[in-house]
C-alpha cells in the first residue's frame, strides 16, 4: 500500500496522550525533550499535530489561549516543530496555516527563532519586539535589592491572578493556577502589605527556568530573581524583554550569559495587551 503524501495527512488535535510523541519530536530536531513543559502546554492549551504513518509525529505545535473562553483575546503559538526527515517540504507552513485559520479573528503572538521568522513573516506575522535568552549560574553580588520577597501561599493566589491579569492584559487563570504544581518555586514580592510582583522557577531538564517574572519595577524584578537563584543549585534560564536593559545588564554582571535572541511577533494586532514595563519574562516563550 503506497504511503500517503504529506499534504494528504490529516491535522488533528493533540492531547496529553501524545506527550511522549511530542517529546520524541523535540529530540528529533535536536531540542531537549522537555516533557514537563509539553505536559503543561498540552493540558492548558490546544495542541495540533500530523501523525506519521511510520510512527510518531510529522509535525506539532501548541496554542495557548487567553481571555474569555468563548472569545479569546490572544492566542500564543509555540513548540512549532517538523521532524527532520520531513523538513523543508512545506509541512510547517501547512500546519501554521491551519492554526491561523482555526483561530479565526483571535489575535496571535509567537517568539520566532531566526530560522522560523521568514515563514511567519510570509504568513503575515509582524516583528514587534525581541527577547534575549540568558543562561548560567547566578552569583549574587553588589547591593541587595531592598524589596521583601517570600514563598507564595495558597492565600496569595487571588492577588497573583489579579496582578497577572492587570499586567498581562488578559485573564490567564487556567495556566497561572497550575504554577504551584508545575514550578519548584513560586515567590511573591510585597511592599506595604501589597503584592507588587511574583515569579516562578520551574524545572526544565538540567535548568530552572525563571518565568513568569512580573514586577512593579526593576528592583522588584531583581529581588525576585535573586530570591529564586539562591534557592537552587541548577543553572538558571530566562527570556528577558530587551527593553528591560537595566535588568539584562544586572543579570549578566551576576553570571548569566546571552545564548539566543528571538523575535516577538504578532498577527492581527499591532501590539500585545497589558503593561510591558512590568512584564519582564514570560512563563515560557512557547506560551507568550
Amino acid at each position: 500500500m503506497p504511503t500517503p503524501s504529506l499534504a494528504a495527512l490529516p491535522i488533528r488535535r493533540l492531547t496529553l496522550r501524545d506527550l511522549t510523541a511530542c517529546a520524541d519530536l523535540s529530540e528529533d530536531r535536536g531540542w531537549q525533550r522537555e516533557e514537563h513543559k509539553w505536559g503543561l502546554l498540552l493540558a492548558s492549551g490546544k495542541g495540533y499535530g500530523i501523525d506519521d504513518p511510520d510512527g510518531g509525529l510529522v509535525s506539532a505545535c501548541v496554542v495557548s489561549e487567553y481571555g474569555p473562553q468563548d472569545r479569546p483575546g490572544l492566542g500564543a503559538i509555540g513548540m512549532v516543530l517538523v521532524a527532520e526527515r520531513h523538513a523543508r517540504r512545506g509541512v510547517g507552513r501547512r500546519l501554521m496555516r491551519h492554526v491561523v485559520s482555526a483561530m479565526g479573528t483571535t489575535p496571535l503572538t509567537l517568539h520566532a527563532t531566526p530560522y522560523g521568522r521568514p515563514l511567519y513573516e510570509e504568513l503575515g506575522f509582524k516583528v514587534i519586539g525581541r527577547a534575549e535568552m540568558l543562561l548560567g549560574h547566578f552569583t549574587p553580588g553588589g547591593p541587595e535589592p531592598k524589596v521583601a520577597t517570600r514563598a507564595a501561599t495558597a492565600e496569595d493566589l487571588t492577588s497573583i491572578l489579579r496582578l497577572d491579569e492587570e499586567v498581562f492584559g488578559l485573564d490567564r487563570t487556567h495556566i497561572i493556577t497550575r504554577l504551584p504544581a508545575f514550578a519548584d518555586q513560586l515567590r511573591v514580592a510585597e511592599r506595604d502589605g501589597r503584592l507588587i510582583g511574583y515569579a516562578a522557577a520551574w524545572p526544565n531538564m538540567e535548568t530552572h527556568v525563571v518565568g513568569p517574572l512580573i514586577a512593579q519595577d526593576t528592583e522588584t524584578a531583581q529581588a525576585l530573581l535573586t530570591s529564586l537563584a539562591v534557592r537552587t543549585g541548577r543553572p538558571l534560564r530566562t527570556d528577558i524583554d530587551v527593553r528591560h536593559e537595566e535588568l539584562l545588564a544586572w543579570a549578566k554582571e551576576r553570571g548569566l550569559v546571552s545564548v539566543a535572541e528571538n523575535a516577538v511577533m504578532t498577527y492581527g494586532v499591532p501590539e500585545l495587551p497589558g503593561d510591558w514595563t512590568r512584564r519582564f519574562a514570560p512563563l515560557t516563550v512557547a506560551a507568550g
